[in-house]
């Protein structure tokens, strides 16, 4: 008895269009239209190295085309004033025209009886193919299609791979195409080979803007047991993952392995790469909790194991980040060390609540404090006067078990008790939570704040405002 096929599932999902990328350097190209659309098809077409026929129309001026037929991209660009002709798509590589419907059915037609691949702008009843949003680090090149349905979709996608994807990868690429056939004659093996594009990736996301030379094909040629790694520290920024830098992206792109405290969000962590082995080091001041010194001996270990480690921390990793030792202790060990900055939790939270830190009138200055001591309990050296001063704006980080008496000793110290402020939980993600009140009054009310979420308290007249009303009731 004979067993019926099975089906074997698909290995690839439907294609709306099936990405192609045209080699055109030195063909022929035929653009027909004089508009907006036409122009930018020209200077595209001879950006990839075509030979450009631009057929305006009779009608047509040689003010749109000034500039371009002059000085093109790469390939030459020819403009004439005359309609297209069939003859004009004899040995065309590719047909292009930006026309109203008829003429554009009857240019479509031509194309295709030449069998010239044709596209008529915004008709897509009438195109062999399509151009969609490109982003150019060439040789580097990513074209986007939406298959018509959503051309702004397209743009935003586009935009936001532009933002992560650095300019300097076209020299990285460029590099790799000089140094490709010199390395398969001097490594033979394949897989030594793919050890070596390995490397060359690593070091294109960890030094993007860098060029290349032969010097760094050398070294690359190393084992990659001599290749050491390095320790990035990366300020997660609040909590909302659209506030990371665009270097913070990258730097997460570009590591191997990353270890990353409480406060950073899972929508944080998704912006790594997907191979990235992710190491959770948090530090809880009232439950379990990695100690600094076992933080500091991993990040050498794995750092001279040749790893790209990323340290992320929640805010910026240089306020209240215990950066000092992480630092001291690759530097110790002779791991390179960088730092990329994150937006802190103070800015967040304030942008996030719409005021300013900092007024001409009523706050000429910020001071960012921390709530508790390495023993948990109120710093023993804050400076009270400092704090009582009513033009300044006084962000307090990590305030929950000492609010009460941090509140007792500024009115002490000679504060108002009536000094607007407010405290915020979660600041800048979808559960932010804040209470608002005078001074005086703050302590309670912030303990109705979620367990477990971190807390910011600001204190200072740049408040007044969200807690005016709040105040006036109280008294």
């Amino acid at each position: 008895m004979s067993r019926k096929p099975t089906r074997t599932p698909p290995r690839i999902a439907p294609l709306a269009k099936l990405p192609l990328f045209h080699a055109l350097d030195g063909r022929r190209v035929l653009v027909a239209g004089d508009t907006d659309g036409s122009r930018w098809k020209a200077e595209l077409m001879s950006a990839a190295g075509a030979h450009v026929l631009v057929l305006a129309g009779p009608e047509a001026s040689t003010e749109r085309w000034t500039g371009l037929v002059e000085n093109p991209v790469d390939g030459p660009v020819t403009l004439e004033l005359r309609d297209w002709l069939p003859t004009d798509f004899d040995g065309l590589a590719l047909a292009i025209g930006d026309l109203d419907h008829s003429d554009g059915e009857a240019f479509a037609a031509t194309a295709r009886a030449a069998k010239v691949p044709v596209n008529v702008v915004d008709k897509p009843t009438l195109c062999d193919f399509q151009i969609g949003s490109i982003v150019n680090r060439s040789p580097v090149v990513i074209g986007i299609s939406t298959d018509g349905a959503a051309p702004m979709l397209g743009q935003s996608i586009r935009s936001r791979i532009e933002a992560v994807l650095p300019n300097g990868f076209a020299g990285w690429a460029a590099a790799a195409q000089r140094w490709r056939t010199t390395l398969k004659a001097r490594v033979p093996d394949a897989k030594a080979r793919r050890r070596f594009w390995e490397r060359f990736t690593a070091a294109a996301w960890s030094a993007p803007e860098h060029s290349p030379t032969t010097r760094d094909f050398t070294h690359l040629l190393k084992d990659e047991g001599e290749t050491g790694g390095s320790v990035t520290m990366v300020g997660a920024g609040p909590g909302d993952p659209e506030l990371l830098t665009l270097k913070a992206v990258r730097a997460l792109q570009g590591a191997s392995v990353i270890l990353y405290d409480d406060l950073v969000s899972s929508e944080v962590l998704e912006l790594a790469r997907r191979e990235a082995h992710r190491i959770s080091v948090g530090k809880r001041g009232r439950g379990p909790s990695v100690s600094q010194r076992d933080i500091d001996a991993e990040l050498v270990r794995l750092a001279q194991a040749g790893e790209r480690v990323v340290r992320l921390k929640g805010g910026d990793p240089l306020i209240f980040g215990r950066a000092t030792e992480e630092l001291e202790a690759c530097r110790t060990a002779g791991v390179p060390v960088a730092i990329i900055p994150g937006i802190t939790a103070a800015q967040g939270a304030a942008a996030a609540l719409g005021f300013s830190l900092t007024e001409r009138e009523h706050a000429r200055r910020v001071q960012f404090v921390t709530g508790h001591s390495m023993a948990g309990a109120l710093p023993e050296d804050i400076d009270w006067q400092a704090i009582a001063d009513p033009h300044v704006t006084t962000a307090i980080y990590m305030p929950r078990a000492t609010l009460a008496e941090f509140a007792s000793r500024a009115i002490g110290a000679g504060l108002d008790p009536l000094t607007p402020a407010l405290a915020i939980a979660s600041a800048t993600l979808p559960e932010q939570t804040e209470v608002r009140g005078s001074l005086a009054a703050l302590p309670q009310r912030a303990a109705t704040l979620p367990e477990g979420a971190p807390v910011l308290v600001f204190i200072g007249q740049v408040t007044r405002e969200a807690v005016r009303e709040i105040i006036g009731n109280a008294a």
